[in-house]
């Protein structure tokens, strides 16, 4: 803006200038040829008054000293020369009078013409150096006189004029280009003012006030611009306003929200999602991380940008603890900023997927007891009822296997309040050989399958009794219907760290190193098993496992088979003294 408004004043003053030297120059123009047109006709009046006094001394001296003699007298008293010709326009003088040579007079024929004719004429010689002056003479022997007269102080004066004239314009000229430079500073250094608080403005900067000292048209768009100043800084008031109010409440959501531009750097980011995602990650101007949530932030924020993008979710996990939700916000159609919405859904994941385990651990627990239960009506109803010892006996069974039910409903509403932390599990002492004796007397003679217990005496654990009988009546069933063993033997014994080692032990065919890990899987079953389950035995173990706080190891037998084991918090002994 500087260097314009510099070169604006040049540009101005040279124009002042330039126009007040074209005027000058017309006006001199003028005044000179003007000038030079009354010297003229002042000097050919004067000759034509000196031809005429000369005619009449020539025509007064004719009878006395003849033609040529009066002629030559009038010519020298009056510093012209003097041509005298007859009516037939012969020459009567001399061809040379008073230094005067006939022969150089231009225009001689149209001027004897004219005096021959009775006709006057007064003329001037191109250049001005001479006036012509033909006269027509009565009563003498001469028809015509033609006089010339140099006049050399008609060119001086026309010189003198031409030269003041040019002095005159050279000063003019000065005179408009002082008075152009001073009119350019003048005004360009009031546009430099407006121009000054138009880049004040430009920069952001409403604070410094520009009052007009003329109300011209200057003046005009200086209070044109004050206007606009007062008013950008109005409207810029209630943007930081509005953009404060709009920071303080996404800094008060639950939710991250973080703004990128096309290059995916990093335009805000709320304190939500630094926290989230990492504060030096989403510092202002940064790339966008790549590694958070498996490059989820990169690949969703990318698709934004592209024309017709819409708004798109996807879920991810960047730990196995929280589930988030990435909703992704296009740019606008003159916008180049796109949003990405980050949600923590872990507690409503965490309840879906315990609501959809629930039924299906439902579907695989109750399926046993429901089963024990139907037969055993099937065979009261079949005519066993008839029969005392047989009605008692299967009795026994569906009372067994009700109680089993309300254990396993108990157990596994727990684990789902578990999973979804709607409560925590509340811990009792369980004793764990009555608890295998009691698993082992659910399985007895099932599939011709021998299962003995062997446990330390008073042993005690911390934990849920029915989940941790679930836990271990899984891993007994699994043992005797699945591993093809002869043999299940259920152990207990402390262990180092005031915890209790539960093992259950097969003879059979064993799990091999690859697949020990997938067993935990969901709905996994081996390539050698029945179509009849589900593939949730195990996964429901580790279920329990994670909710008691415990540990499940499974690893090969030392004379073949497999050994599962659970280890959980041992209740703390205490002496006679009621001491630990």
């Amino acid at each position: 803006m500087r260097t314009v408004s510099v070169s604006m004043r040049w540009w101005l003053a040279l124009v002042f200038a330039a126009i007040v030297a074209l005027t000058a120059l017309a006006v001199a123009q003028v005044l000179t040829s003007r000038s030079e047109n009354a010297f003229r006709l002042r000097a050919e009046e004067l000759a034509a008054g000196t031809a005429l006094t000369a005619a009449n001394a020539i025509l007064a001296g004719e009878q006395n000293e003849g033609l040529q003699q009066a002629a030559a007298t009038a010519a020298r008293a009056r510093q012209i020369g003097i041509f005298l010709f007859d009516p037939n326009g012969r020459q009567l003088t001399p061809s040379v009078s008073n230094g005067v040579s006939l022969a150089s007079v231009e225009a001689l024929p149209d001027a004897l013409g004219a005096a021959l004719e009775g006709r006057r004429l007064v003329e001037t010689t191109p250049g001005g150096r001479r006036i012509l002056v033909a006269l027509p003479l009565r009563n003498s022997a001469a028809g015509a006189l033609v006089a010339v007269a140099s006049r050399p102080d008609l060119v001086a004066a026309g010189k003198i004029v031409r030269g003041e004239w040019a002095a005159t314009l050279a000063i003019a000229i000065g005179a408009g280009l002082l008075v152009g430079t001073l009119v350019a500073f003048a005004i360009t250094s009031r546009v430099r003012r407006i121009a000054h608080a138009a880049a004040e403005i430009e920069q952001g900067s409403f604070d410094e006030p520009l009052v007009p000292r003329f109300h011209d048209e200057v003046g005009q768009l200086a209070t044109t611009v004050d206007g606009m100043r007062m008013h950008l800084r109005e409207s810029f008031d209630r943007l930081s306003a509005e953009r404060d109010r709009l920071l303080s409440l996404l800094e008060q959501l639950q939710e991250g929200v973080i703004a990128v531009d096309r290059d995916l750097r990093i335009v805000f980011a709320n304190s939500r999602a630094k926290l989230v995602v990492g504060r030096r990650a989403l510092a202002e101007g940064a790339e966008l991380p790549v590694g958070w949530g498996a490059g989820v932030l990169r690949e969703a924020a990318g698709g934004l940008f592209l024309p017709g993008a819409a708004v798109s979710t996807r879920r991810v996990s960047p730990d196995p603890e929280r589930v988030y939700s990435v909703a992704g916000v296009p740019m606008g159609p003159q916008g180049d900023t796109a949003l990405l919405v980050l949600a923590d859904i872990t507690e409503a994941d965490r309840r879906e997927r315990a609501e959809r385990e629930f039924v299906a651990n439902a579907a695989h627990e109750l399926r046993t007891p429901l089963a024990a239960i139907s037969g055993a009506v099937d065979v009261l109803q079949s005519g066993a009822k008839d029969d005392p010892v047989e009605r008692e006996r299967f009795l026994a069974v569906v009372d067994r296997q009700s109680a089993r039910l309300g254990r396993l409903v108990r157990a596994l509403l727990a684990l789902a309040r578990a999973q979804t932390r709607a409560e925590p599990i509340l811990l009792e002492q369980v004793a764990v050989e009555p608890l295998l004796e009691e698993i082992a007397g659910e399985l007895a003679g099932r599939g011709g399958v021998e299962v003995d217990v062997e446990a330390e005496p008073g042993l005690v654990a911390l934990a849920h009794r029915d989940l941790l009988a679930q836990a271990i009546g899984n891993l007994a069933e699994n043992a005797v219907g699945h591993s093809g063993a002869t043999a299940v033997k259920l152990s207990a014994a402390a262990h180092p760290g005031g915890r209790v080692r539960i093992e259950v032990r097969d003879d059979g065919h064993g799990i091999p190193a690859e697949l020990r890990e997938r067993v935990f899987d969901r709905f996994y079953r081996g390539g050698d098993r029945d179509a009849a389950g589900f593939g949730l035995g195990l996964p429901i173990v580790r279920e329990v496992a994670h909710a008691l706080g415990a540990e499940v190891e499974l690893e090969p037998g030392q004379a073949g088979g497999t050994t599962a084991a659970i280890v959980v918090a041992a209740e703390p002994r205490t002496t006679r003294n009621g001491r630990g």
